[in-house]
């Protein structure tokens, strides 16, 4: 029997239709999917986001995040957020964040 395995999911090749350049490291919402850019994708251009592992992001300095507590995609600021209100999932929080931090560790997927 033939099997059906694509790919294991950890990358997913992504067209930039958002007008602006993409870089490497910058957090990328495909609808309800979270990614992190693996390499610059400028305008109308294709690249791989990686959509599985831990990944250290941008996060607000408004909230504290708690180990294990999943976190969201804060469109607007471009940032990580423990707020689920019209805000996209990313995935758990990997390690606490104390209030005042500027980063967060995410296990996207």
């Amino acid at each position: 029997m033939a099997t059906n395995f694509i790919q294991n999911g950890e990358t997913i090749t992504w067209t930039n239709g958002t007008g602006g350049a993409v870089a490497s490291g910058d957090i990328v919402a495909i609808n309800d999917l979270i990614g992190v850019a693996l390499v610059d994708i400028a305008p109308s251009a294709s690249g791989a986001v990686g959509v599985k592992g831990v990944y250290e992001l941008p996060a607000v300095t408004t909230a504290a995040i708690n180990q294990g507590a999943k976190v969201y995609f804060d469109a607007t600021a471009g940032k990580i957020t423990p707020t689920a209100t019209d805000n996209t999932l990313a995935g758990i929080a990997w390690e606490g964040k104390a209030l005042a931090g500027t980063m967060a560790r995410v296990r996207l997927g």
